[in-house]
């Protein structure tokens, strides 16, 4: 005989279950990034305004490259914005958690680009040299560091201090306490949360809005070092090699991203440590744990699907118990096959 229960060890209100799988300061991040953007936006409009009056086609350039800039957040706005306005649509079967990540994968596609367009024209401009107006190009050059920074600033502010969210599981639904089930718990519990805090409550979409600033703040940063070897010691040659090294620590952040947000828009198994302490909870009496399904839904959300065969009469909701203290897991279905 086998049996199911599928339950959110976070309830809502009438006694269902949410699927509401956005990230804990998730609309702190929405506003973050909406403010970043105006700071961008203001900035784009300046330099090219302020370009086109006094003639400088290096000051009405760094105003376009602000423009890509604001764009790759505006895309991490949107994202938080559908995210949330959309995160109790039934169309949704798990929730719109995973959106961030979706946009996070988007933009380091778009970093990746970017880091191919100025490795060519570093190495093209190694081949053909062109002429550098460096007392112009060095205050632009510092002027995006110090847009960079304060984006910088506005966006991680209080972005690195993800704390813990209560499941209200632990009060209601379902609780067969059993003693030693709690034996083990006690010793794995501090674990469990303390992961909670790290990959599974990493926003991929805010990490990738910063990803960009920091790129652009790096770029900045070595464009100044060139054009300062460049103008006090006539190594022009500096201002195409730190493109090439700019190039390349941005395609290396753009791989990193890439290679995070794409596992889990796969669905792949975020933690196999995690894993395999689910599966000693559950064969630790002699059950035997026979199908496993583990993902992320959101940001501090994981999912699981659990099929469990035993000898002894217990229910789906016995082994709900057992995992309550996997505190990432926020939408858990359990299958029972007696043998």
């Amino acid at each position: 005989m086998m049996q199911g229960s599928a339950n959110n060890f976070a309830h809502d209100g009438a006694g269902g279950h949410s699927h509401v799988f956005l990230g804990e300061g998730h609309e702190t991040n929405e506003r973050r990034t909406w403010m970043v953007i105006a700071l961008c936006a203001v900035m784009m409009v300046a330099e090219i305004v302020g370009g086109l009056l006094f003639g400088s086609i290096a000051l009405v350039a760094d105003g376009l490259h602000m423009s890509t800039h604001a764009s790759a957040l505006l895309l991490a706005a949107l994202a938080y914005s559908y995210a949330r306005r959309h995160a109790e649509d039934a169309r949704f079967s798990f929730g719109t958690g995973k959106l961030g990540d979706l946009a996070g994968f988007t933009s380091a596609v778009v970093l990746a680009m970017i880091a191919l367009v100025i490795a060519y024209e570093a190495v093209t401009r190694f081949i053909w040299p062109v002429q550098i107006h460096f007392n112009e190009a060095i205050p632009i050059a510092a002027l995006g560091l110090v847009v960079n920074v304060a984006s910088v600033l506005l966006l991680s502010g209080g972005h690195a201090h993800d704390h813990g969210h209560a499941h209200a599981g632990h009060g209601g639904g379902h609780h067969h306490a059993h003693e030693h089930a709690h034996a083990r718990e006690s010793s794995e519990h501090h674990h469990e949360h303390e992961h909670a805090h790290g990959t599974a409550r990493r926003d991929n979409n805010m990490r990738a809005a910063i990803v960009h600033v920091l790129a652009d703040a790096a770029v900045s940063v070595l464009v100044i070092v060139g054009l300062s070897f460049g103008r006090w010691l006539g190594w022009a040659w500096m201002d195409p090699l730190v493109g090439l090294v700019g190039a390349f620590v941005i395609a290396a952040w753009s791989y990193s991203l890439i290679r995070d947000t794409g596992a889990i828009l796969l669905d792949m198994n975020p933690d196999r440590g995690m894993a395999d302490r689910m599966r000693a909870a559950i064969e630790a009496d002699g059950d035997r744990l026979t199908d496993l399904h583990l993902w992320r839904l959101g940001p501090g959300h994981l999912g699981a699907i659990v099929s469990v065969t035993t000898r002894r009469p217990r229910s789906a909701d016995y082994y709900q118990s057992l995992l309550r203290h996997f505190r990432a897991l926020s939408h858990v279905t359990v299958q029972v096959q007696q043998q």
